[in-house]
């Protein structure tokens, strides 16, 4: 399956991404995310965060509400792999690992359902954008809580001046293009 991978167009992903001024909130920075709607766009994102993973052996891939549901499936069938969502609350049907946690402005709770990640499973984790870092540190913390062994942690784009990626220390972080 590494053959099927394109080589990644660094300068062909950084026209993907889109800057929207004071989201989520008025003051804070700006939102970053990538445009996908485009002929080829999300299939040159998937392949770049797929070539990246392709030689590992990744039992799942763990999509961060709401954009990481996004990536998170079509990265999973790239490495054929199963998908898991991380959701808000009160939107999975079964038992829960809940963890809560402090953004910039306010604070947060996502949920995993408690048998989605057996112990020793090897995981990527997606999302859309890796800013402070909050939200994939506390998604982190659900995978460790149930035994699952990260592999990797994969943004589509990264605010590198927010130095997100300092939480990770010892993970792989990997992210496309960094701004």
């Amino acid at each position: 399956m590494s053959g099927t991978i394109k080589p990644v167009d660094v300068e062909a992903l950084k026209a993907l991404v889109r800057t929207v001024p004071d989201f989520p909130k008025r003051g804070f920075f700006s939102m970053t995310s990538p445009r996908c709607s485009g002929q080829d766009g999300f299939a040159k994102l998937i392949d770049a965060l797929a070539a990246h993973y392709i030689e590992r052996k990744v039992d799942l891939v763990l999509g961060i509400e709401a954009r990481g549901f996004i990536f998170g499936p079509a990265l999973a069938y790239r490495l054929n792999a199963g998908f898991v969502p991380v959701r808000k609350p009160r939107k999975l049907p079964a038992p829960v690992a809940r963890v809560t946690y402090d953004l910039e402005y306010g604070s947060d709770t996502l949920e995993i359902h408690q048998d989605a990640i057996q112990p020793g499973q090897r995981v990527v984790l997606v999302d859309d954008l890796l800013a402070t870092g909050g939200t994939m540190e506390a998604t982190v913390k659900l995978v460790k809580q149930l035994g699952g062994d990260i592999v990797g942690l994969g943004f589509a784009v990264e605010l590198d001046f927010l130095k997100g990626r300092d939480r990770f220390t010892g993970l792989d972080v990997f992210s496309l293009p960094a701004l």
